[in-house]
């Protein structure tokens, strides 16, 4: 972190001047998984470097290639002050592969990089048909390990400093074998770090090929990180809890396409999942649950193969004769205000564009798994594929709970009896990639910008930073991170920075202009307008620098905190004309018209 901010005396009024006088004291964190949580909020609320006032300052560090030539198709994650071989280091995990995100593939690389520089600390390698570019490694809460799938069809567990793989041969243990059919089933969405009572596991989820062609069925395998355990659940013949070899449902495709994998949320302690097109039979008595959003208990586990609960939409045949998948997204949890008649909400997005306010207590509105339709609110969000996971941000300023889509910005609502919606709020705009928000400020990879979450006004372009397909940014430790689809990583920080405080010695005799601290970027100056009151003058004006013509005070380059003082005193146009303690007027005895002396003689003409 490269970052100098003021010292003040109280840390209470550092937080609320840190949209004036900088930010406040950062502690490293990490940004373990895809979306930075296991609910894939986006929402990283640990940042508090790039705020609304220092998003400007942002440069570009780097741009270096990742192993060139690779493909690149996912969100990096970030662990900080691991120590490797070669000393204590913040380090980036990137997956990636030798052909497309979808097809051509024979080789996948983990790549363990520097943040500090972009250089390679660590790779390796795997080899298969599965090509799994677009999946999110994930770090473990002991931030000892970290996991990534390969092209073997397994996910598998590397030392995080060195990269030494942990290998234990057997049906329990690594790597761990999350598919039988790599040539038709890969895992696009991002593992998924589930942490609950003191156990942690490491879910992935399975999908299909673009063409949706072969045996293939989405299903989802939690693996316990301490014993290896794994427990499967299948949304094609889900009474069937092992891995489906080829041939054994009699059932194809129903992929869980969602970036973000599997989403848990803690509140609930249930795992969600959303499928794609496929056969929906659950409510027949069937095992089959395409097109549906499911609840699953944190292990992974199931009664019968049947979930605790789910959602399907009453249209489903339509969605899965028209390829439009319900889980285009993974499920989004939004945290409830005050008031509301609803505990626990989530919003699932389909590939239509319409999107689902769903009660998490009660799914489909009848108390059970396998029923269709009960939404609380079916939204149109636009036309065409709405393809990006939603972020989700609670507002410091009111508490009110926000969602970001693809260029718009929803906001959660209550009507008078406490039912809760989403209502737009701004948008569509600029659209393009994967929203991701910290410490106020929503960032997009198209281009990547950045917009203020309340209007969508711009606060920062970075000029540059390649395309983007599945790829999202990450923030976090006060640097922006994206891994584009050309096979690059980029890297925007905030230079060294610091304060220049404006201070005026009476505010009733004069002004300075602006009159708040000002943030300066490290070798640059600011300028201020130096303002005095009648009957007062500017005195003198000090500090930080020496140029002033009158009016305006020019700093020199700014290498530390500092001062601007601007002292003002009497006029003396004023002062001459007054003595004594309030002054007096002079001449001081009686004159004429003409200005004489009223006691002179008064000339003739």
């Amino acid at each position: 972190m490269n970052v100098r901010r003021p010292e003040h005396k109280r840390a209470a009024c550092l937080i609320a001047m840190a949209m004036l006088v900088g930010a406040t004291t950062v502690r490293a964190t990490d940004w373990p998984q895809f979306g930075f949580d296991a609910r894939h909020s986006g929402n990283n609320t640990a940042e508090h470097a790039i705020d609304r006032a220092h998003v400007p300052f942002l440069y570009g560090q780097y741009r270096v290639p990742v192993v060139a030539p690779l493909t690149t198709d996912a969100a990096p994650v970030y662990a900080s002050a691991i120590e490797t071989p070669s000393g204590t280091k913040d380090l980036l995990f990137i997956n990636a592969s030798d052909g497309g995100a979808d097809f051509g593939s024979t080789t996948g690389f983990l790549i363990a990089i520097d943040a500090a520089d972009g250089s390679i600390v660590w790779v390796q390698t795997t080899s298969g048909s599965s090509a799994h570019a677009s999946s999110s490694p994930a770090i473990d809460p002991g931030r000892e390990y970290v996991y990534a799938y390969g092209l073997d069809g397994c996910v598998h567990r590397y030392r995080i400093g060195d990269g030494v793989e942990t290998l234990t041969p057997g049906p329990v243990g690594w790597p761990a074998l999350v598919t039988l059919k790599p040539d038709v089933e890969k895992v696009a969405g991002g593992l998924t770090i589930v942490e609950r009572g003191g156990n942690a596991y490491v879910v992935a989820v399975t999908d299909g090929y673009n063409g949706d062609g072969g045996d293939y069925q989405g299903h989802v395998t939690t693996i316990d990180l301490a014993t290896g355990v794994q427990n499967v659940f299948n949304a094609m013949c889900s009474d069937v809890t092992t891995h489906l070899a080829r041939g054994a449902c009699a059932d194809a495709r129903s992929g869980i396409w969602g970036r973000g994998g599997a989403t848990f949320d803690a509140t609930t302690d249930r795992m969600y999942v959303a499928t794609g097109n496929g056969r929906f039979d659950a409510n027949a008595g069937g095992y089959d649950w395409g097109d549906s959003v499911f609840a699953l208990v944190p292990d992974g586990s199931s009664a019968g193969g049947m979930p605790i609960d789910s959602y399907t939409p009453a249209n489903y045949e339509d969605l899965d004769v028209s390829d439009q998948d319900l889980g285009l997204t993974s499920l989004a949890i939004l945290p409830t205000p005050e008031g509301s008649n609803v505990a626990h909400l989530g919003f699932q997005i389909g590939k239509e564009g319409i999107g689902y306010l769903i009660d998490l207590d009660n799914m489909s509105g009848t108390s059970q798994p396998a029923g269709v339709g009960g939404e609380l609110q079916e939204l149109f969000l636009g036309a065409g594929d709405t393809m990006s996971q939603p972020a989700v941000w609670t507002d410091p300023d009111d508490g009110s709970t926000w969602m970001f889509t693809s260029g718009t910005a929803w906001q959660l609502v209550l009507d008078g009896s406490g039912t809760p919606s989403l209502e737009i709020r701004w948008g569509p705009g600029p659209a393009g990639g994967i929203p991701i928000i910290a410490d106020d400020v929503l960032y997009w990879s198209n281009g990547l910008i950045a917009v203020d979450p309340r209007t969508g006004d711009p606060l920062w372009f970075s000029g540059g930073g390649g395309s983007s397909h599945w790829q999202s940014p990450i923030i976090v430790d006060g640097s922006v991170y994206f891994a584009d689809s050309d096979g690059y990583l980029s890297k925007w920080t905030l230079p060294v920075t610091y304060v220049v405080t404006p201070v005026v010695s009476d505010p009733a005799a004069g002004t300075i202009d602006p009159a708040e601290p000002q943030v300066v970027a490290e070798g640059n100056s600011t300028r201020f307008t130096v303002a005095p009151i009648p009957p007062y003058a500017i005195a003198s004006v000090s500090g930080c620098g020496v140029y002033f013509d009158g009016e305006f005070y020019e700093t020199s380059w700014i290498y530390a905190d500092c001062t601007v003082t601007a002292v003002f005193v009497v006029d003396p146009i004023f002062a001459s004309g007054f003595d004594g303690v309030h002054g007096a007027v002079r001449p001081n005895a009686p004159t004429s018209r003409e200005g004489a002396p009223a006691s002179s003689p008064r000339r003739s003409p």
